[in-house]
């Protein structure tokens, strides 16, 4: 009878042991998960700042009023 209050009793003990494990690692998902929302969140005020101190070059070609080019012949050039 001895045999079985130790089973039991071990039993108990590896189930606590689990519980406390799966508690634990819970918690630091919960931290991790955090942790990953605020580094991304940052992530994006900071790549705003850089864009607005620095623009990338097809922003700034973006930007600016397109030039036309024209082909003038040398020929109506000279008489003038």
């Amino acid at each position: 009878m001895e045999w079985l209050w130790l089973v039991a009793g071990t039993g108990w003990l590896l189930a606590l042991t689990a519980f406390a494990l799966a508690r634990r690692g819970s918690r630091r998902l919960a931290q991790l998960t955090e942790q990953y929302w605020e580094l991304k969140y940052e992530h994006g005020e900071l790549k705003a700042r850089v864009k607005a101190i620095a623009p990338t070059p097809e922003e700034v070609a973006a930007s600016q009023p397109s030039v036309q080019q024209t082909f003038v012949p040398l020929s109506s050039i000279k008489r003038s």
